[in-house]
Protein backbone atom coordinates (compact mmCIF):
# COMPACT_ATOMS: atom_id res chain seq x y z
CA UNK A 1 0.00 0.00 0.00
CA UNK A 2 2.91 2.40 1.04
CA UNK A 3 4.73 1.54 -2.35
CA UNK A 4 1.31 2.13 -4.55
CA UNK A 5 1.02 5.63 -3.04
CA UNK A 6 4.32 6.21 -3.08
CA UNK A 7 4.31 5.62 -7.09
CA UNK A 8 1.21 7.83 -7.15
CA UNK A 9 2.53 10.84 -5.13
CA UNK A 10 5.55 10.69 -7.44
CA UNK A 11 3.26 10.05 -10.73
CA UNK A 12 1.40 13.53 -9.53
CA UNK A 13 4.69 15.06 -9.09
CA UNK A 14 6.10 14.24 -12.38
CA UNK A 15 2.69 15.50 -14.20
CA UNK A 16 3.16 18.67 -12.13
CA UNK A 17 6.51 18.86 -13.37
CA UNK A 18 5.80 18.20 -16.79
CA UNK A 19 2.60 20.51 -16.72
CA UNK A 20 5.11 23.65 -15.96
CA UNK A 21 7.82 22.63 -18.37
CA UNK A 22 5.45 22.31 -21.16
CA UNK A 23 3.77 25.89 -20.14
CA UNK A 24 7.01 27.70 -19.40
CA UNK A 25 8.05 28.40 -22.59
CA UNK A 26 4.56 30.08 -23.36
CA UNK A 27 4.25 31.79 -25.75
CA UNK A 28 6.92 30.22 -28.39
CA UNK A 29 4.21 31.50 -31.24
CA UNK A 30 2.76 34.53 -32.46
CA UNK A 31 -0.68 34.92 -30.39
CA UNK A 32 -3.91 36.02 -32.32
CA UNK A 33 -6.44 38.83 -30.53
CA UNK A 34 -9.64 38.04 -32.75
CA UNK A 35 -11.66 41.07 -32.84
CA UNK A 36 -15.55 40.09 -33.66
CA UNK A 37 -16.56 43.39 -35.26
CA UNK A 38 -15.31 45.35 -38.58
CA UNK A 39 -11.76 47.39 -38.52
CA UNK A 40 -11.91 50.79 -37.89
CA UNK A 41 -14.62 50.46 -34.97
CA UNK A 42 -13.67 51.23 -30.98
CA UNK A 43 -13.31 47.90 -30.10
CA UNK A 44 -10.78 47.54 -33.55
CA UNK A 45 -9.12 50.75 -32.30
CA UNK A 46 -8.56 49.66 -28.71
CA UNK A 47 -7.04 46.00 -29.85
CA UNK A 48 -4.93 48.15 -32.12
CA UNK A 49 -3.19 50.55 -29.20
CA UNK A 50 -2.37 47.78 -26.99
CA UNK A 51 -1.62 44.37 -28.85
CA UNK A 52 1.98 46.37 -30.10
CA UNK A 53 2.43 46.55 -26.34
CA UNK A 54 1.18 42.85 -25.47
CA UNK A 55 3.96 41.75 -27.63
CA UNK A 56 6.90 43.53 -25.51
CA UNK A 57 5.08 42.55 -22.44
CA UNK A 58 4.76 38.65 -23.56
CA UNK A 59 8.03 38.87 -25.91
CA UNK A 60 5.86 37.56 -29.00
CA UNK A 61 4.14 38.80 -31.67
CA UNK A 62 0.60 40.02 -31.08
CA UNK A 63 -1.68 39.81 -34.33
CA UNK A 64 -5.17 41.39 -34.45
CA UNK A 65 -7.46 40.02 -36.98
CA UNK A 66 -11.08 41.23 -37.54
CA UNK A 67 -13.96 38.25 -37.95
CA UNK A 68 -17.05 40.42 -38.11
CA UNK A 69 -21.05 39.42 -38.91
CA UNK A 70 -24.20 38.40 -36.11
CA UNK A 71 -23.47 40.80 -33.72
CA UNK A 72 -19.80 39.72 -32.79
CA UNK A 73 -20.91 36.34 -32.76
CA UNK A 74 -19.16 34.95 -35.45
CA UNK A 75 -15.84 36.10 -34.34
CA UNK A 76 -17.02 34.94 -30.36
CA UNK A 77 -17.56 31.39 -31.84
CA UNK A 78 -14.47 30.92 -33.48
CA UNK A 79 -12.37 31.75 -30.14
CA UNK A 80 -14.72 29.13 -28.18
CA UNK A 81 -14.03 26.60 -30.97
CA UNK A 82 -10.18 27.39 -31.04
CA UNK A 83 -7.52 25.05 -28.73
CA UNK A 84 -7.22 26.17 -25.16
CA UNK A 85 -4.10 26.76 -25.28
CA UNK A 86 -3.84 31.08 -25.18
CA UNK A 87 -2.54 31.60 -28.72
CA UNK A 88 -6.15 32.77 -29.56
CA UNK A 89 -8.08 35.38 -27.71
CA UNK A 90 -11.06 37.20 -27.78
CA UNK A 91 -10.94 41.09 -27.61
CA UNK A 92 -14.50 41.78 -27.47
CA UNK A 93 -17.57 44.04 -26.73
CA UNK A 94 -18.85 41.91 -22.86
CA UNK A 95 -21.96 43.90 -23.13
CA UNK A 96 -22.68 43.32 -26.95
CA UNK A 97 -22.09 39.45 -26.44
CA UNK A 98 -24.45 39.50 -23.21
CA UNK A 99 -27.05 41.26 -24.77
CA UNK A 100 -26.82 38.86 -27.80
CA UNK A 101 -26.81 35.83 -26.00
CA UNK A 102 -30.29 36.89 -23.63
CA UNK A 103 -31.58 38.14 -26.87
CA UNK A 104 -30.64 35.17 -29.22
CA UNK A 105 -30.09 32.60 -26.53
CA UNK A 106 -31.51 29.48 -28.98
CA UNK A 107 -29.34 30.82 -32.11
CA UNK A 108 -26.05 31.66 -30.42
CA UNK A 109 -23.57 28.60 -30.91
CA UNK A 110 -22.05 29.18 -27.41
CA UNK A 111 -22.08 29.88 -23.97
CA UNK A 112 -20.98 32.78 -22.76
CA UNK A 113 -19.69 31.62 -19.09
CA UNK A 114 -18.41 28.21 -20.51
CA UNK A 115 -16.95 28.32 -23.84
CA UNK A 116 -14.68 31.42 -22.37
CA UNK A 117 -12.40 32.21 -19.71
CA UNK A 118 -12.13 35.75 -19.24
CA UNK A 119 -8.30 37.44 -18.74
CA UNK A 120 -9.56 40.94 -17.63
CA UNK A 121 -12.03 43.86 -18.35
CA UNK A 122 -10.34 46.05 -19.63
CA UNK A 123 -11.96 49.32 -20.08
CA UNK A 124 -16.20 51.09 -20.58
CA UNK A 125 -17.25 53.40 -23.64
CA UNK A 126 -20.11 55.39 -21.18
CA UNK A 127 -23.29 56.22 -22.68
CA UNK A 128 -25.42 59.48 -22.02
CA UNK A 129 -28.61 61.62 -22.44
CA UNK A 130 -28.00 63.80 -25.31
CA UNK A 131 -30.80 64.99 -26.19
CA UNK A 132 -31.86 68.09 -29.28
CA UNK A 133 -31.41 71.63 -27.71
CA UNK A 134 -34.96 72.35 -29.16
CA UNK A 135 -36.01 69.87 -26.53
CA UNK A 136 -37.11 72.33 -23.39
CA UNK A 137 -35.59 70.48 -20.67
CA UNK A 138 -31.99 71.70 -19.43
CA UNK A 139 -31.19 69.10 -17.23
CA UNK A 140 -32.14 64.76 -16.34
CA UNK A 141 -34.77 65.80 -13.49
CA UNK A 142 -36.63 68.30 -16.26
CA UNK A 143 -36.47 65.63 -18.94
CA UNK A 144 -38.14 62.86 -17.12
CA UNK A 145 -40.68 65.42 -15.61
CA UNK A 146 -41.38 66.56 -19.44
CA UNK A 147 -42.12 62.55 -20.02
CA UNK A 148 -44.46 61.94 -17.47
CA UNK A 149 -46.18 64.92 -18.48
CA UNK A 150 -46.62 63.68 -22.07
CA UNK A 151 -46.85 59.71 -22.06
CA UNK A 152 -45.60 58.18 -25.17
CA UNK A 153 -44.94 61.45 -26.93
CA UNK A 154 -40.94 61.66 -26.32
CA UNK A 155 -38.97 60.22 -28.89
CA UNK A 156 -35.69 58.13 -28.47
CA UNK A 157 -33.40 57.12 -31.35
CA UNK A 158 -31.20 54.17 -30.99
CA UNK A 159 -29.09 52.38 -33.56
CA UNK A 160 -31.41 49.36 -33.71
CA UNK A 161 -33.53 47.00 -31.67
CA UNK A 162 -31.61 45.07 -29.54
CA UNK A 163 -28.92 47.38 -29.01
CA UNK A 164 -27.88 48.47 -25.79
CA UNK A 165 -29.08 52.05 -26.55
CA UNK A 166 -32.52 50.63 -27.06
CA UNK A 167 -32.34 48.41 -23.45
CA UNK A 168 -30.84 51.56 -22.11
CA UNK A 169 -33.77 53.08 -22.95
CA UNK A 170 -35.99 50.16 -21.64
CA UNK A 171 -34.58 50.47 -17.95
CA UNK A 172 -34.59 54.12 -18.19
CA UNK A 173 -38.39 54.13 -18.87
CA UNK A 174 -38.24 51.23 -15.83
CA UNK A 175 -36.47 53.31 -12.98
CA UNK A 176 -37.91 56.29 -14.15
CA UNK A 177 -41.85 55.55 -14.23
CA UNK A 178 -41.75 57.37 -17.68
CA UNK A 179 -43.44 55.96 -20.96
CA UNK A 180 -41.46 57.21 -24.58
CA UNK A 181 -41.16 56.13 -28.23
CA UNK A 182 -38.72 54.07 -29.44
CA UNK A 183 -37.26 55.15 -32.74
CA UNK A 184 -34.58 52.68 -33.94
CA UNK A 185 -32.27 52.81 -37.19
CA UNK A 186 -29.51 51.04 -38.94
CA UNK A 187 -26.83 52.07 -37.00
CA UNK A 188 -25.53 55.16 -34.88
CA UNK A 189 -24.81 57.23 -37.99
CA UNK A 190 -28.74 57.94 -39.25
CA UNK A 191 -30.22 58.15 -35.26
CA UNK A 192 -27.31 61.05 -34.90
CA UNK A 193 -28.58 62.99 -38.16
CA UNK A 194 -31.84 62.85 -37.44
CA UNK A 195 -31.66 64.15 -33.66
CA UNK A 196 -29.09 66.61 -34.62
CA UNK A 197 -32.47 67.88 -37.05
CA UNK A 198 -35.08 67.30 -34.19
CA UNK A 199 -36.46 63.95 -36.34
CA UNK A 200 -36.37 62.34 -32.36
CA UNK A 201 -35.99 63.84 -29.58
CA UNK A 202 -33.55 62.25 -27.49
CA UNK A 203 -31.01 59.21 -26.79
CA UNK A 204 -29.04 57.55 -24.73
CA UNK A 205 -25.48 57.24 -26.22
CA UNK A 206 -22.49 56.45 -26.22
CA UNK A 207 -19.73 59.37 -25.26
CA UNK A 208 -17.80 58.33 -27.99
CA UNK A 209 -20.39 58.79 -30.70
CA UNK A 210 -22.05 61.81 -29.59
CA UNK A 211 -18.92 63.96 -28.17
CA UNK A 212 -18.42 66.02 -31.40
CA UNK A 213 -21.68 67.12 -31.21
CA UNK A 214 -22.09 67.90 -27.54
CA UNK A 215 -18.56 69.84 -27.84
CA UNK A 216 -20.01 72.00 -30.81
CA UNK A 217 -23.43 72.75 -29.10
CA UNK A 218 -25.26 70.46 -31.87
CA UNK A 219 -26.66 68.84 -28.92
CA UNK A 220 -27.20 68.98 -24.88
CA UNK A 221 -25.70 66.19 -22.52
CA UNK A 222 -27.67 65.37 -19.62
CA UNK A 223 -25.49 62.72 -17.61
CA UNK A 224 -23.83 60.13 -18.04
CA UNK A 225 -24.52 56.93 -17.39
CA UNK A 226 -21.63 55.83 -15.55
CA UNK A 227 -20.69 56.10 -11.45
CA UNK A 228 -17.83 58.75 -11.93
CA UNK A 229 -17.86 61.68 -14.26
CA UNK A 230 -15.91 60.73 -17.52
CA UNK A 231 -12.51 62.64 -18.40
CA UNK A 232 -13.47 62.98 -22.25
CA UNK A 233 -16.85 65.06 -20.50
CA UNK A 234 -15.85 66.74 -17.06
CA UNK A 235 -18.98 68.97 -17.00
CA UNK A 236 -21.65 66.61 -17.59
CA UNK A 237 -23.04 64.84 -14.02
CA UNK A 238 -23.38 61.70 -13.31
CA UNK A 239 -26.73 60.41 -13.49
CA UNK A 240 -26.67 59.86 -9.80
CA UNK A 241 -25.89 63.80 -9.57
CA UNK A 242 -28.57 64.17 -11.87
CA UNK A 243 -31.19 62.46 -9.44
CA UNK A 244 -31.08 58.84 -11.24
CA UNK A 245 -29.73 56.61 -8.95
CA UNK A 246 -28.56 52.97 -9.44
CA UNK A 247 -28.38 53.84 -13.92
CA UNK A 248 -25.32 53.07 -14.98
CA UNK A 249 -25.02 51.60 -18.54
CA UNK A 250 -21.84 51.26 -20.40
CA UNK A 251 -20.00 48.87 -23.34
CA UNK A 252 -17.83 47.06 -21.02
CA UNK A 253 -14.59 45.67 -23.36
CA UNK A 254 -12.62 42.56 -22.20
CA UNK A 255 -10.36 39.78 -23.28
CA UNK A 256 -11.27 36.14 -23.25
CA UNK A 257 -9.63 32.88 -23.76
CA UNK A 258 -10.91 29.58 -24.55
CA UNK A 259 -12.13 27.46 -21.73
CA UNK A 260 -9.89 25.38 -20.33
CA UNK A 261 -7.11 27.33 -20.81
CA UNK A 262 -4.58 26.60 -18.15
CA UNK A 263 -4.23 28.96 -15.53
CA UNK A 264 -0.79 29.90 -15.72
CA UNK A 265 -1.64 31.26 -19.20
CA UNK A 266 -4.24 33.20 -18.14
CA UNK A 267 -2.06 34.84 -14.97
CA UNK A 268 0.70 35.86 -18.01
CA UNK A 269 -2.27 37.22 -19.87
CA UNK A 270 -3.50 39.03 -16.97
CA UNK A 271 -0.62 40.38 -15.52
CA UNK A 272 0.81 41.91 -19.33
CA UNK A 273 -3.09 44.25 -19.45
CA UNK A 274 -2.43 45.06 -15.79
CA UNK A 275 1.19 46.25 -16.69
CA UNK A 276 -0.22 48.17 -19.51
CA UNK A 277 -3.32 49.34 -18.00
CA UNK A 278 -1.99 50.82 -14.67
CA UNK A 279 1.85 51.89 -15.59
CA UNK A 280 1.30 53.75 -18.80
CA UNK A 281 -0.78 56.73 -19.06
CA UNK A 282 -0.32 57.54 -22.15
CA UNK A 283 -2.68 54.03 -22.95
CA UNK A 284 -4.52 54.97 -21.08
CA UNK A 285 -5.28 58.53 -22.64
CA UNK A 286 -4.65 56.99 -26.36
CA UNK A 287 -7.60 54.73 -25.08
CA UNK A 288 -9.64 57.84 -23.71
CA UNK A 289 -9.03 59.36 -27.23
CA UNK A 290 -11.36 56.63 -28.35
CA UNK A 291 -13.99 57.65 -25.14
CA UNK A 292 -12.93 54.33 -23.25
CA UNK A 293 -12.51 54.76 -19.57
CA UNK A 294 -9.76 52.06 -19.31
CA UNK A 295 -9.70 49.94 -15.98
CA UNK A 296 -8.08 46.75 -14.84
CA UNK A 297 -10.07 43.71 -13.13
CA UNK A 298 -8.32 40.61 -12.29
CA UNK A 299 -9.74 37.40 -13.99
CA UNK A 300 -12.32 36.64 -11.09
CA UNK A 301 -13.58 39.99 -11.04
CA UNK A 302 -13.96 39.41 -15.18
CA UNK A 303 -15.75 36.56 -14.40
CA UNK A 304 -18.29 38.24 -11.83
CA UNK A 305 -18.61 40.82 -14.43
CA UNK A 306 -19.99 38.57 -17.31
CA UNK A 307 -22.25 36.99 -14.74
CA UNK A 308 -23.76 40.26 -14.02
CA UNK A 309 -24.12 41.61 -17.31
CA UNK A 310 -25.75 38.44 -18.80
CA UNK A 311 -28.34 38.72 -15.63
CA UNK A 312 -29.03 42.43 -15.98
CA UNK A 313 -30.02 42.27 -19.77
CA UNK A 314 -31.47 39.18 -19.50
CA UNK A 315 -33.82 41.07 -16.90
CA UNK A 316 -34.49 43.79 -19.03
CA UNK A 317 -35.37 41.90 -22.47
CA UNK A 318 -37.29 39.80 -20.16
CA UNK A 319 -39.53 42.50 -18.71
CA UNK A 320 -39.70 45.19 -21.85
CA UNK A 321 -40.52 41.90 -23.72
CA UNK A 322 -38.13 42.00 -26.32
CA UNK A 323 -38.07 39.85 -29.31
CA UNK A 324 -35.60 39.33 -31.74
CA UNK A 325 -35.73 40.52 -35.47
Amino acid sequence: MKRTALLKFLAAVAAAVSFGAAHAAWPERPITLIVPFPPGGGLDLTARVIAPLLQKELGQSVIVVNRAGATGSIGADAVAKSPADGYTLLWGSLTSHAIYSALYAKQVPYDLEKNFTPVTVFGTIPLAFVLNPSVKAKNLSELIALAKSKPGSLTYATSGNGSVQHLAGEMFQRMAGVQMLHVPYKGIGPAMLDLIAGQVNFSIESVAATLSYINSGKLRALAVASGQRVPMAPDVPTTAEAGLKGFEVGAKLFVAAPAGTPAPIIAALSGAMKSILENRADIKEALQAQAVVAAYTTPAEAAQLVRKELDMWTKVIQDAKIKPE
